[in-house]
Formats: structure tokens, sequence, C-alpha cells
């Protein structure tokens, strides 16, 4: 495809012209979070100034824990207009949440992005006992970008980075309008920013880093909207076919009639579609 015609396809804010509302919402719902449940704000996790986190934690010890990360293409957004998710989990007792930060572009590449989501998940494994919840229980979800980070981490080699962490640290993923080959982000207006060769593009791209079989490895769930462009249930579906050839566990939703944007609210409404999807992965 030419530039033109993978800008549009990519543009979500053109596609939805009353995205202002909903990021406005999500502010809104992540207030009443942060106003209402027990939580920790802007734990560190590593030495860039984006690198902290929010940490809602539930009275009771040993529960799972829900990592969050945020959207906004590598180069927009914060854990700010995230905070709603944990009224989807933290309120019903479900799981603890983490809600991430992590440098963007244009400072950051997206090699220096990735590092950093392995470097708060690590960080979070090692000190599940100073807050409560389970590490043998920790589970990843994101939006757009951050769906993409999320399926990064799941395909992490743990032990490689931290030779004290289990192969198996992420026991579950859950990748919202996520993207998962990110040549054409490379070919339109994005990679301004972004600023990906070739050769980065490829390396962080999940579709070209699987492994011969995904058998083993955690569950996996891709969910897309019915009102989003054509690019995201296409990546969906090219990502979700590759992972079931490699006899991976994987579950693919279309969320019928939801755009990019209020896609991310059937995570923090209990009873939703992806938010029971996401609480049988949990249990």
């Amino acid at each position: 495809m030419d530039r033109a015609t993978l800008d549009k396809l990519y543009n979500n804010r053109e596609a939805v012209p009353t995205h202002p509302q909903d990021i406005a919402r999500w502010a809104t719902e992540s207030a009443r979070a942060r106003a209402e449940l027990p939580h920790h704000a802007d734990l560190a996790y590593g030495p860039h100034p984006r690198e902290i986190l929010d940490l809602f934690t539930l009275a009771t010890p040993g529960r799972p824990l829900l990592v969050f990360i945020h959207g906004g293409y590598w180069q927009a957004m914060s854990k700010g207009e995230a905070s709603q998710i944990a009224n989807g989990f933290v309120r019903d007792g479900l799981a603890n949440v983490a809600l991430l930060n992590y440098p963007i572009g244009p400072e950051a590449g997206m090699d220096q992005i990735v590092a950093s989501i392995r470097r708060a998940i690590l960080w979070l494994w090692h000190r599940a006992g100073d807050y409560g919840f389970d590490r043998r229980r920790i589970h990843v979800s994101g939006h757009s970008a951050g769906g993409h980070l999320a399926v990064m981490a799941l395909l992490t080699d743990w032990p490689a980075l931290d030779a004290a962490a289990p192969a198996d640290l992420i026991k579950g993923a859950f990748s919202i309008s996520g993207l998962y080959d990110l040549r054409p982000i490379r070919q339109c207006y994005l990679n301004d920013k972004l600023g990906m060769d070739d050769a980065v593009a490829e390396r962080n791209s999940p579709l070209l880093l699987l492994p011969a079989s995904t058998a083993a490895m955690a569950p996996l769930v891709c969910a897309v909207g019915g009102a989003e462009t054509p690019a995201f249930p296409q990546q969906q579906h090219d990502f979700v076919t590759a992972w079931k050839a490699r006899g991976g566990r994987v579950t693919a939703i279309t969320a019928p009639d939801r755009h990019h944007f209020d896609i991310v609210d059937q995570m923090a409404q209990p009873g939703a579609v992806l938010q029971t999807a996401m609480a049988a992965m949990l249990r």
C-alpha cells in the first residue's frame, strides 16, 4: 500500500471524530478510580522519568496481578488515562492492577520502549511480596500500542534477562486492538516520530517473532472492535492465524459496534465482554 492509504488506515483519531469525548471519559473514570481505590502512585521501576507505575492493591493477599499498558501509538497518552481499568478488577476483588508508564517517541525508540516494559514486569515480579500479590499469577494486557507491548512481553525470554525469573513469568496475555506487524507502521505517518528502520520494525513485530511452536506458551486473547478501520481486524486475523498454526492457545474476539477508543471501556465495566474474558483468564 502507498503511504496515503496507510496513513488513513492507521489514523484512528481521524476515523473516530468523537475520540476527544472518549479520552475525556477515560480521564474522568480514571480520576474516580484513583480517588476511591487504594493504590501506590508513581513507583519508579527504572531510571527514565517515565519509568513509573501505579499499583492498585487488594486487601486480600495472594491474588493475581493484571499489568495494563496504555496505548497512544508509542508516542502519546499515559497511565493517567488508564486507571479506569482498576474499576473493572480491583472493585470486585478479581486482581491487583498495575498501570505502566514508559518512555515514548520521539525521545525513545522502539527497542527502548520494549525494554522498559520488560523492566517494569521484572520489577513487579521481584516485589510481589512487598505488595501482596501472587507473582506466579501475573497477566499482561494493553490497548493498541499497549496491546503490541503486551504480546512482546509474552514473547520474552525472561531467564535470559534475569536468571532468577521463570520462563513462564507471564501466565496470560490480552491484547486489545493490538498491532502485531510494525512494517506498515514503518511506512506511514506514525514513523515520523518513531524513526524505525526496517530492522527495528522487524525485530519488534510479534508476527515475525513467533517460535516454531507456541503450544507451551500461556493463553492469549486478542480483541478488536467491529467498527475499527480495516487495518486492525487484518492485523489481528494475520497474527491469530499464525499463532494457531503453531499450536498455541489463542482466542479472537470481535466486539460488535466498538471502535478503537470505546472498546477500552469494556475492560473497565464488570460483565462486559472483554472484562469477562479477562476475568476468566485470571481465574
